[in-house]
């Protein structure tokens, strides 16, 4: 009975010291998982309604009708300033411009490589669907100009402005050492993806679903990207851990993602180094060898 219940038991003890130690990490790849797959979803269900012209797309024509109850001279002038600012030649200018000044400022890696990674996905998933599903825009007769002629299904403007906005906003969330940073980073990020694909259907350049596709497509995409972001974090600041107190960590805590970010020193660390103990420094590397007495 004994011989049985020590391999069990030690069985049990490692996997609640993994869970321990990795809880963070297994939280975040859950969390993650679950926004992915609920989007991803939800895109489904936008898209299957689009091909099937039934659900939610019922909802195209009301809302096209609401857009036009709505418009006026003076509004349809700012918003399509507005709008014009989610077109290719000026997102790639604001995308560099944001992301050079964040770099200038935080000199993170991560920086260019989430935006690079981010923006190309959304323009890939943007080229991607509008070839396959090739649905055509509102009539010209309820869009102000000037008139757009590519496929309508999924709104470009809405999945990279959702994609490259709220990816400015997780970088600053995450960099920023101040709470209102926290806190206004999201909301302009959200209020800049919301107003964009709501300017679409009021200027009469896509279908509601069109802009529903783009947001949550582009939130479920974002959401696998932050996920493996800070999964990859959570490792290397785990080996880093290790390499401090002295053992091997599963690779090298080279600081792959940040090679130009400053030492973090772990809150257990600290803790431990001000509990009384005193701790042991390594000798100078240069510092001369006594001589022996004779």
């Amino acid at each position: 009975m004994t011989s049985l219940e020590g391999p069990v038991a030690r069985a049990v003890r490692r996997i609640r010291d993994y869970v321990g130690t990795n809880a963070a990490l297994l939280a975040t790849a859950a969390i993650g998982a679950a926004l992915f797959a609920g989007l991803i979803m939800l895109s489904a269900d936008v898209y299957e309604a689009v091909a099937d012209a039934d659900g939610v797309s019922l909802l195209d024509q009301p809302a096209l009708d609401l857009a036009l109850s709505l418009r006026t001279p003076a509004g349809e002038r700012a918003v399509t300033g507005f709008t014009n600012l989610g077109d290719t030649p000026s997102m790639v200018f604001i995308t560099l411009t944001v992301a050079a000044a964040l770099y200038a400022h935080w000199r993170r890696r991560s920086i260019l490589l989430l935006v690079g990674v981010a923006a190309s996905g959304s323009l890939v998933f943007t080229a991607v669907g509008k070839t396959l599903v090739g649905r055509t825009r509102p009539p010209f007769s309820s869009a102000v100009p000037p008139y757009e002629h590519a496929p309508s299904f999924p709104s470009g403007h809405t999945l990279n402005g959702t994609v490259i906005a709220l990816t400015f906003a997780y970088l600053a969330w995450w960099l920023a050492k101040v709470f209102w940073v926290h806190v206004l980073a999201p909301v302009v990020g959200a209020l800049w993806a919301i107003a964009m694909g709501l300017s679409r259907v009021y200027l009469g350049h896509h279908w509601l679903t069109d802009v529903m596709f783009g947001w949550a497509f582009g939130l479920a995409w974002l959401a696998l990207l932050i996920t493996v972001h800070r999964v990859l974090l959570r490792l290397d600041r785990r080996d880093r851990v290790v390499a401090e107190h002295g053992g091997v960590p599963a690779r090298a805590p080279s600081k792959v993602l940040e090679p130009g970010a400053p030492e973090e020193t772990p809150a257990a660390a600290r803790r431990s180094g001000t509990a009384g103990s005193p701790r042991r420094t390594a000798p100078p590397q240069d510092r001369p060898e006594r001589e022996e007495k004779p």
